[in-house]
């Protein structure tokens, strides 16, 4: 149990590094209305994935009682959409974009925003249905509260890692704009996190 969640928390750790929307917003928020407003952002991006933990818990906590069978045949459906992203970001370009400008909101209305955005994005859903049961250490026991542990890990970790980067917005803009070098490095390393994760799944 231990070795796994320790291991889930290094690959949300990197997970929650490499550029993406949701991070990318929160930097956003920080360089234009200060390390404020990118807090706010965070914690309704993170608040929104109660509820995806939630509807993870209790439906494939169903499957797996229902056929041993199934649950297997999710775990690989879940490792092909994981090579699937990892194809999607060796295809797109290294270099990292974000907007200069970001319109000043209130923090309720920020934390608003993060939990819709989280909420309305249905790829947060089918992510955590390929991520999070090659994690569960033992399907044969509760495994809603097991789901409930990585994902309320997967909560702490990224507003921990959201939260710093809001904090440090200006020394990681700094950071980003000194080159596509900074950028292939991160991309390379959600592939690896991407590929690492399916092959887990996959071998038994």
């Amino acid at each position: 149990m231990i070795e796994l969640l320790y291991l889930f928390i290094l690959a949300t750790l990197a997970l929650a590094l490499s550029p993406g929307p949701d991070n990318i917003y929160v930097l956003t928020q920080s360089l234009t209305n200060g390390a404020k407003s990118g807090i706010a952002t965070t914690a309704g991006l993170i608040s929104g994935c109660i509820v995806h933990t939630t509807l993870l818990a209790f439906g494939v906590s169903a499957l797996i009682t229902a056929s041993e069978t199934l649950f297997y045949a999710i775990k690989i459906l879940g490792a092909l959409y994981l090579l699937y992203l990892a194809y999607k970001v060796f295809k797109s370009d290294a270099e990292i974009s974000y907007a200069n400008s970001a319109p000043e909101k209130s923090t309720r209305e920020l934390f608003k925003i993060g939990v819709i955005m989280n909420l309305l994005n249905p790829k947060v859903m089918i992510f955590f249905l390929a991520f999070f049961p090659a994690f569960l250490w033992d399907p044969s026991e509760n495994t809603v509260l097991q789901f409930y542990i990585l994902g309320m890990t997967f909560m702490v970790v990224s507003f921990l890692t959201f939260s710093a980067i809001a904090l440090l917005a200006g020394s990681i803009k700094r950071f980003l704009t000194q080159g596509k070098t900074v950028g292939l490095v991160l991309k390379w390393l959600q592939i690896l996190v991407f590929v690492g994760i399916a092959l887990y799944i996959m071998i038994p």
